[in-house]
């Protein structure tokens, strides 16, 4: 029977040297004995899939509303889907594929209700009382919110998961929590982190496509708009509209991936990474799109916002769950006494303590909450 020491000796053998090696995690913040059999990435990816807040991601918004069709992604099946384009490409490029599906499994973990829409209302609600942004409130989640241990609150993860949550944003230049000392050594995160914001791009952009064409928002006719799908589709003619999507949306996915992979080695060679530090150190992401790609992916993008996230459909929907998250809010606000037991800790803000209670939400359970306290007709 393998050994957790022989998995990490087959680590160092198999693994390239600037991906991350489980036995040289930072660790935990709570020191803890390590498993026999399993490294420390693997029980962090077991200790997600096993939280609440994971779960209920079954129930929660990534375009479609939950009850608006059952065939629609929802941001657990599209945290699947993101973790399996994060896998196979680190198994591409050897990097530690335990590591790398841990992040991708946690990084949506702190989305609340009503998936865009629902984290803007939040944002506004809080921006008198320390603001919300779904990453820093993943690392709530799992560093407080989530209570599982009698000696210490969160799911206790490795240092470098912890990293990735914290980081998980480009847009931010990769300091998506640079305010955290903890994180504030290195300018970029691990290159197990940065593929998986790479392929949380390729995965979303992929099946919002296939969502958007499967509700009726857009055609294939309309899709010939965009520069990617016209070089990347087989042509229709003799296909089902189910078949020619198919083949549609998975060449869009493998031809991203593959030039994904190729900007990693060039830069990886250029750079002369050598260690994980070497690419924390990096002058640049060490991951992500060539500048053609990205060009693409950014009219497939701006395609999507203009016929998808904004149709009027969506609209309606968003606005709907902006309304029922902003009138829990206030009401919960002028009257604490409805909350539940535990949603209000000792010594912490109301409005904070609201926040992680909604943010906590599934859609139907907003929905179904805002009717307990709204419809006189529904006893609660």
């Amino acid at each position: 029977m393998r050994s957790r020491q022989d998995y990490l000796d087959q680590e160092r053998q198999l693994l390239a040297p600037y991906a991350s090696k489980a036995a040289d995690s930072r660790g935990r913040r709570h020191p803890e004995p390590e498993h026999p059999l399993r490294s420390a990435f693997e029980r962090d990816r077991d200790r997600i899939i096993h939280s609440s807040a994971f779960r209920k991601l079954e129930y929660k918004t990534q375009v479609f509303v939950n009850h608006e069709g059952d065939y629609y992604r929802t941001r657990l099946t599209h945290t699947l889907e993101a973790c399996q384009i994060t896998r196979s490409l680190a198994r591409f490029l050897r990097l530690n594929e335990d590591l790398a599906e841990a992040i991708a499994l946690v990084h949506d973990v702190g989305h609340p209700p009503f998936g865009h829409a629902g984290e803007a209302a939040l944002r506004d609600l809080m921006a008198e009382h320390g603001g919300f942004e779904h990453n820093l409130h993943a690392l709530r989640i799992v560093d407080e919110l989530e209570s599982r241990y009698p000696d210490w609150r969160g799911l206790n993860l490795s240092w470098e998961v912890r990293e990735a949550i914290a980081k998980h944003s480009a847009a931010s230049g990769g300091s998506g929590a640079g305010e955290l000392e903890e994180f504030g050594d290195f300018p970029w995160p691990s290159l197990e982190a940065q593929l998986a914001d790479v392929c949380d791009e390729i995965a979303y952009n992929a099946h919002d496509l296939d969502d958007g064409l499967t509700a009726g928002l857009i055609t294939l006719e309309q899709l010939q708009e965009v520069a990617l799908w016209r070089r990347l589709a087989v042509p229709a003619a003799g296909l089902a509209p189910e078949q020619a999507k198919y083949l549609g949306v998975r060449a869009l996915i493998n031809e991203q991936v593959q030039d994904a992979a190729r900007v990693v080695e060039e830069r990886v060679r250029e750079w002369g990474l050598q260690s994980s530090d070497d690419v924390r150190r990096a002058p640049g992401r060490t991951a992500g799109l060539s500048p053609e790609m990205a060009a693409e992916n950014q009219e497939l993008r701006e395609f999507l916002f203009r016929c998808v996230y904004r149709n009027h459909r969506v609209v309606r929907m968003s606005t709907k769950a902006r309304r029922v998250l902003e009138a829990l809010f206030r009401s919960y606000e002028e009257c604490p006494q409805q909350l539940p037991p535990g949603a209000l800790r000792d010594g912490q803000p109301l409005q904070r303590a609201l926040c992680d209670y909604l943010a906590g939400l599934t859609d139907r359970e907003a929905f179904e909450e805002h009717r307990r306290l709204f419809d006189p007709a529904v006893h609660t």
